[in-house]
């Protein structure tokens, strides 16, 4: 197996004198750039298209997309021949978010809000097209949602995206608008809450209008967001931010439930049960961070 310097490689490990090169396995960051592909794309991708991403000739990738198969790193579909992410890429990237302060905190709490609130509850963090669900607790009662761990947010016709559009730091806030307005088809509310619906809606600009600024303006200020059956007819949410220890948006909680059920008012039991929540967790997670806004 090769093995070459590399400039890119991270800081030294124990003992190794500061600004030292380290050595790295080429074959292995070759592999890596077609994890990078796949995880970029989003998308189950063919092999050719897997391999021109990641900048690889598609003889040269084939043997390792058996070896990364064999890890279980990737997987191909039996029918469509396409490589999505493996069992093994799963289990690395939840071991990941489980050392995650903030979510460690909230995953028992949102099991006890949905119980507590006979509703369903998300948790989202940022994720390269927007917020994703890394968990999700549902309700006693069905819901006509598609909503499930992965599922991406639409950060216009969410609750919960307006609640990143409000507190996320900018440069990663512009990143996940461009990202999705780029998206072919992306209509608002694709892959949110109703996702696999056949409503439609004019696609998003490429940035905010002023209306949607003061909205968010607005949502800064009372520390929330409700959605009311929007964009899914019959379904409404809650959404409060958990701030890191800098007061940066770490994760946010969202309560879903049908519209009528689910208490959407500013001082309602959903409201004060989800800021005050999101309030112990930080609090567990970070201490002596500040909490939602009052």
């Amino acid at each position: 197996m090769r093995r070459r310097n590399d400039s890119a490689a991270s800081a030294p490990e124990g003992g190794a004198a500061p600004g030292r090169t380290q050595r790295g396995i080429q074959s292995v960051e070759v592999g890596g750039r077609l994890l990078r592909a796949l995880a970029d794309a989003r998308a189950p991708l063919a092999p050719t298209d897997l391999a021109a991403s990641g900048d690889i000739p598609a003889s040269q990738a084939h043997a390792y997309l058996v070896s990364l198969t064999r890890l279980g790193l990737i997987k191909r579909d039996a029918l469509s021949g396409r490589y999505e992410p493996g069992p093994l890429a799963l289990r690395l990237g939840l071991l990941h978010l489980a050392q995650q302060p903030a979510l460690r905190e909230a995953v028992p709490r949102a099991a006890a809000l949905a119980q507590s609130l006979n509703c369903s509850v998300a948790l989202c963090i940022a994720g390269p097209q927007g917020p994703t669900i890394v968990r999700y607790e549902h309700a006693s009662l069905p819901l006509h949602v598609n909503l499930h761990v992965g599922t991406v947010m639409s950060l216009r016709a969410t609750s919960t995206g307006r609640v990143f559009c409000a507190f996320l730091a900018q440069p990663a806030r512009e990143d996940m608008w461009a990202r999705q307005t780029a998206q072919p088809g992306w209509s608002g509310a694709r892959n949110a809450l109703g996702a696999g619906s056949a409503a439609q809606e004019p696609a998003a600009p490429p940035a905010p209008e002023a209306a949607f600024v003061e909205t968010l303006d607005a949502i800064r200020e009372r520390g929330y967001e409700r959605g009311i059956d929007a964009p899914t007819p019959g379904v409404s949410s809650v959404c409060v931010p958990v701030f890191g220890p800098q007061r940066e948006l770490s994760l946010t909680l969202t309560a879903i439930g049908a519209s009528g059920a689910l208490d959407v008012r500013p001082n309602g039991a959903v409201v004060r049960a989800l800021r005050d929540t999101a309030a112990e967790i930080a609090a567990a997670a970070f201490p002596s961070t500040p909490t939602c806004p009052e």
